[in-house]
């Protein structure tokens, strides 16, 4: 146990775009897909893990490669958000697709907690981004599933 700083600022740094939504929600509103309980627990209990964990374990040994994934990670992931403000909030924007990548808004943070446990030597910072991934990848798709049977039909 003990502080870091670099996981502090990696942790706001994927946490505070999140407030967006509460501002500026989708403008259809968010859709009911029905989430399995388990499923549900798991991304909430990734969500708490990747935004608490990396703050309060210490660094191993840094690897300053780590840099580069969490920066690329980070930097696509705003411009992600971004995609959302300017095109006018749509709920697609949150859960669709990009550039070939099913849910790309599920994918980038846990690219970037993977990376930063990685640089730096932390597995449970790794082990938070597992986490993460099972239940926040699964869920956005099946949200995303959901949004593109509504469009059809």
């Amino acid at each position: 146990m003990g502080f870091s700083v670099l996981g502090l600022v990696v942790s706001l740094a994927v946490i505070l775009p999140n407030l967006l939504v509460l501002v500026f929600p989708p403008r259809e509103g968010f859709p009911s897909t029905r989430i399995p309980p388990i499923l549900s627990g798991v991304e909430r209990a990734g969500q708490a893990l990747c935004a608490v964990v990396p703050v309060i374990t210490e660094p191993g040994a840094v690897h300053g490669w780590w840099a580069i994934p969490v920066l690329v990670g980070l930097v696509a992931y705003y411009l992600l958000w971004a995609r959302y403000l300017i095109s006018g909030r749509p709920v697609t924007a949150l859960y669709g697709p990009f550039w070939g990548v099913p849910v790309p808004m599920a994918i980038t943070p846990v690219i970037v907690f993977a990376a930063t446990g990685l640089g730096l030597s932390n597995v449970w910072v790794v082990g938070s981004a597992v986490v993460l991934a099972a239940g926040h990848i699964p869920a956005s798709l099946m949200i995303a599933r959901s949004l593109a049977v509504a469009r059809r039909g």
